[in-house]
């Protein structure tokens, strides 16, 4: 029986080596969704445009929503906050709700093909950061619409996006696997990820929770990468330094450790399927 590596070397050499797969992969899918349709790729830019409006409307004109006591108040303001937030969460919610059926949903890939199953859930990381980029695109334009000229923070963004890549990495590496054994993974996921919607600061500022229970929501993985993005596209501050490396140090070791485990797993996805 064949032995894959699980270390850490292997886990960036894989991407690597299978760079061109995972290119045409990638380009594959993004494009397969928009396949038929009169727009194209252009719903790409309407929809989170669309989303945008949609809840600057909902908080901020049918429930009066305002961000806390830091902000100036404006429905602008508190949408753009919220859209920050959700750029990041919708990132995560569309890489994890996928990853328990990414295996079952590709069953030749393991039966019949020699195929380098590992880079699955790279490519959908790469087809949901694809849809971030362009959300982000839209927040800035907005930005610059109703606040003038963006923070020069922002140019600081990949230090806290790529951290929260590994990240989401790990998670998908790990169900990916757990999928496969488990079938009522990809239900249970389903219920998590909108549960965490609502437990991450992206409706609310961190600050709204008592200080008693502010540690509750720290403990939500989502709360750093959200607070940081946030600080620094509106707002213009830098992330503490030292948190930051600590975020980079643990979600490393997340990727490593979803890596291990779907190499030591990926064995037995034949005898399943």
């Amino acid at each position: 029986m064949q032995n894959f590596s699980a270390t850490p070397r292997e886990m960036v050499a894989s991407l690597w080596r299978h760079r061109s797969l995972i290119s045409a992969s990638a380009k594959r899918e993004v494009l397969g969704r928009y396949r038929g349709s009169a727009l194209g790729l252009l719903w790409s830019f309407f929809n989170p445009l669309f989303m945008l409006a949609v809840y600057t409307f909902v908080f901020s004109v049918i429930f009066q929503a305002r961000w806390g006591t830091d902000g100036s108040g404006s429905k602008t303001e508190f949408a753009l906050l919220l859209f920050a937030g959700l750029i990041m969460f919708n990132l995560f919610a569309e890489c994890i709700n996928r990853a328990p059926g990414l295996i079952l949903g590709n069953v030749n890939y393991v039966k019949k093909v020699v195929f380098p199953l590992e880079i699955l859930p790279f490519v959908g990381l790469l087809s949901a950061l694809y849809h971030a980029l362009i959300s982000l695109l839209v927040w800035l334009i907005a930005y610059v619409v109703f606040f003038g000229v963006p923070h020069a923070t922002m140019l600081y963004l990949p230090l806290v996006l790529v951290p929260f890549a590994l990240f989401v990495m790990g998670l998908s590496w790990a169900l990916a696997s757990l999928g496969v054994f488990l079938r009522d993974v990809s239900q249970f996921i389903g219920v998590v990820t909108v549960s965490m919607m609502f437990l991450s600061p992206i409706f609310y500022p961190a600050s709204a929770l008592p200080e008693a229970y502010r540690y509750l929501l720290y403990l939500n993985p989502l709360t750093p990468v959200i607070e940081m993005t946030r600080g620094l596209l509106f707002w213009g501050k830098l992330p503490e330094w030292l948190d930051l490396s600590f975020y980079w140090l643990a979600t490393g070791a997340i990727a490593w450790l979803g890596f291990a485990w779907f190499q030591k797993t990926r064995k037995g996805f034949a005898d399943v399927l």
